[in-house]
């Protein structure tokens, strides 16, 4: 391309002609022809466009369409090149040919180096804009990630914390239950009870150990008072305690009839002591397995989530990560929302980076509870495509106003205050997808119905 074909845009206005013929030799010419595709949106803005004559579109991801933004037809317009001053500079549309014509193509090394040269000042304001609004940006960033942060530590030290309590009360009141069992099985050794009688005994309170024991607050308030006027009348000491517990077991008055025909009346108040303290022991050692269970659970969740002692690239079931990621936010979920799941079976498993996509999750899952703002239905589905996984986060919130749903992936864009959040926008959550595992998300959303699809390939 010559100098003087340059002279005539007005982008170049100013320019002396050894500039021009600098800038002529720097870049390079290239046809533009309908539908042919000079740059992609999302990748390196390494290159400067300028068009000289003809057309381009310029084209977008919105949902699940390619949306024309705007339109370069007017000779001197220029796109790209970002990373002359950027060094994280990416197209933020994709450039295709929409007229025959010429556009002349400058290497963002190459510009960046002849502005250094001719406008020293300007180059200087240019490096500094963009190096403050990333320093700003990536320290907001940082605080909200720190927010977040805090935030999911206080709901997983609060989920934790409840069956921790649990086991704790369980093991204080075990002491209690062992020392009464205890003090029963003397007593009855004491009053010279027979094997045969033991025996006999164990079998009733197997019996009542192993029965579907009704949990009806009021039918369980009458079988207590009937237990307790029981005990009193056939003189059974701390008849207060004794019947609370055999009534949760499921034992009536004829039961206790039973007992006493096998341990007679004076084997009677240590018998039903021995049975209750058996019967206690039983239930607090299934709530301190329940309760170690769910620690454990979470501890697992929390290892899953955060991929602990594992390789960085692995071969993954997006399962896990998705279930994993529930759990870390179910603080997050409250009562006012259903998840709904649907998994397709024997999804293939797939190369990825297995922490980055859970933050990915955590994102998309993160903003659909946002926008239901805790009332609706967080649904979750898993299916196969052709070489790849395909994973939907949907909620029934209001949806996204088509402006917003336009510049949901632009770097920066937010709807939220500061410290609100996961501080994970959408920008980062598409460059984990599409940059580090070169697969795609869109979004369809409409009232009542947001669709994030996140597409992931195989590697087959």
């Amino acid at each position: 391309m010559r100098a003087d074909e340059l002279r005539t845009l007005s982008v170049f206005a100013g320019l002396t002609d050894p500039q021009l013929g600098q800038l002529a030799e720097d870049g390079a010419e290239l046809s533009v022809q309908p539908g042919v595709e000079l740059f992609r949106e999302g990748e390196p803005a390494d290159h400067w466009w300028v068009l000289v004559e003809g057309a381009l579109d310029l084209e977008r991801h919105i949902g699940r369409e390619k949306t024309v933004v705007s339109r370069m037809d007017v000779p001197g317009r220029w796109a790209g090149g970002f990373r002359a001053w950027d060094e994280q500079g990416i197209y933020l549309a994709t450039g295709r040919g929409a007229k025959p014509g010429r556009v002349l193509r400058i290497p963002a090394a190459a510009l960046r180096d002849r502005v250094d040269t001719w406008f020293p000042f300007g180059s200087h304001l240019l490096q500094g804009v963009y190096g403050t609004a990333r320093s700003i940006e990536a320290t907001a960033r940082q605080r909200e990630s720190l927010v977040a942060l805090g935030t999911l530590a206080a709901g997983l030290a609060h989920g934790i914390n409840n069956p921790a309590a649990a086991a704790t009360r369980a093991v204080d009141d075990l002491a209690a239950s062992c020392e009464t069992l205890l003090c029963g099985a003397v007593r009855l050794a004491g009053d010279g009870l027979t094997g045969g009688q033991l025996a006999a005994l164990d079998e009733l309170r197997r019996e009542i150990a192993t029965a579907a024991a009704s949990h009806d607050p009021l039918a369980l308030a009458d079988r207590e008072d009937d237990l307790s006027s029981w005990l009193m009348r056939h003189d059974v000491d701390r008849d207060w305690i004794l019947a609370p517990t055999l009534a949760a077991a499921g034992a009536d008055v004829a039961w206790c009839e039973r007992a006493a025909a096998v341990l007679g009346e004076a084997a009677l108040g240590p018998g039903l002591e021995w049975v209750a303290g058996a019967l206690s022991t039983t239930t607090l050692l299934a709530e301190l397995k329940e309760s170690t269970q769910r620690i454990s659970g979470l501890v697992s969740a929390i290892k899953s989530y955060s991929q602990m002692d594992r390789a960085s690239m692995q071969h993954i079931d997006v399962t896990d990560g998705l279930e994993s990621t529930l759990i870390v936010l179910g603080t997050r979920v409250g009562d006012g929302v259903t998840v709904e799941r649907d998994y397709a079976a024997g999804l293939p498993r797939i190369p990825a980076h297995a922490g980055e996509l859970n933050q990915v999750w955590t994102s998309l899952i993160d903003n659909a509870l946002d926008a239901m703002n805790g009332s609706g239905t967080l649904r979750l589905t898993l299916r196969a495509d052709p070489d790849a996984v395909v994973v939907e986060v949907a909620d029934t919130g209001p949806g996204m106003p088509p402006e917003v749903a336009a510049r949901a992936f632009d770097a920066f864009f937010t709807t939220k205050g500061v410290g609100e959040g996961a501080g994970l926008g959408l920008d980062i959550a598409r460059r984990i997808v599409v940059e580090r595992h070169t697969g795609t998300i869109t979004i369809d959303s409409a009232p009542g119905r947001t669709v994030l699809c996140v597409r992931l390939p195989t590697g087959r």
